[in-house]
């Protein structure tokens, strides 16, 4: 009984030690604490010099040229010139030129064309990010009044285009589109009238010109797509249009491009 009792005593003692376990998370969470402040005040109290290093060895693990005094020579990421060949600036500018001097050469064409027939203004070329637009310019000129009926005029322009794009692989895009004001018998909406007259001159290119129908698509915005504000007869003119698009076949990121290359061209074309 003596030796039962003492084990059980000692027992009894050790249960009311006390458990310190806790002080091992405890330690932790100060460690952890302490690695903040000493991070926060790093980065208050931050040495320029030091950080420039850091700054240029980072920038030279990601491809970016540093000069020897530490500043960055170009702006941006530097590609690798390994990489230049496949995927590079360089290429995409030389694809860019060479999309861009196709639709002048396609625009030349057309306007030689038209000019042969003296109908070089009633058209207006724009080339951007899609390809080159034709704008067929007034409704009036192409079309009667709330009508979708070419008018002669019309034929004779898109004669004249026509034989121009009948020679090209691009897809071509017809598209119509009208000013704000209310629709009047027999269309129930500008939708109507705007889409009629896009597919009339879609009709024209591919059943009298030879245009590939399946180059050819045919589409009526309605009034959704001003390109002038306000009521007056100049606005609601230059809204009231048809316009032939020639979409360039280059990727997107080569179409991003054409634009800058058009503002160099004006740019280099002034006095």
């Amino acid at each position: 009984m003596s030796a039962i009792s003492g084990a059980r005593g000692r027992r009894e003692v050790e249960s009311h030690e006390p458990d310190e376990r806790w002080a091992v998370s405890y330690a932790d969470m100060v460690t952890v604490l302490m690695c903040l402040f000493i991070v926060l005040f790093a980065m208050s109290t931050v040495d320029k010099g030091k950080f420039e290093q850091l700054a240029n060895s980072l920038a030279s693990g990601f491809g970016r040229e540093v000069a020897e005094g530490g500043a960055d020579t170009v702006e941006g990421l530097v590609i690798p010139p390994e990489l230049l060949d496949e995927n590079g600036v360089e290429e995409l500018t030389a694809r860019a030129t060479t999309e861009y001097e196709s639709l002048v050469e396609l625009r030349e064409r057309m306007r030689q064309a038209l000019a042969a027939k003296g109908l070089e203004r009633t058209v207006d070329f724009v080339i951007d990010d899609r390809g080159l637009k034709v704008g067929l310019i007034g409704a009036e000129t192409f079309f009667a009044d709330n009508s979708t009926q070419l008018s002669a005029k019309a034929d004779a322009v898109l004669d004249a285009i026509g034989d121009v794009l009948a020679g090209v692989d691009n897809e071509v895009s017809i598209e119509g589109h009208a000013d704000h004001r209310a629709a009047v018998p027999p269309f129930p909406t500008n939708w109507e009238l705007s889409s009629g007259r896009s597919t009339q001159v879609a009709r024209f290119l591919v059943e009298r010109e030879g245009v590939a129908g399946g180059r050819v698509k045919a589409t009526g915005f309605s009034d959704t797509r001003p390109l002038a504000p306000g009521d007056d007869a100049a606005a609601l003119a230059v809204n009231r249009r048809v316009d032939i698009v020639v979409e360039s076949k280059e990727e997107e990121r080569v179409r991003a491009l054409l634009p800058e290359l058009v503002a160099a061209v004006k740019e280099a074309d002034r006095p």
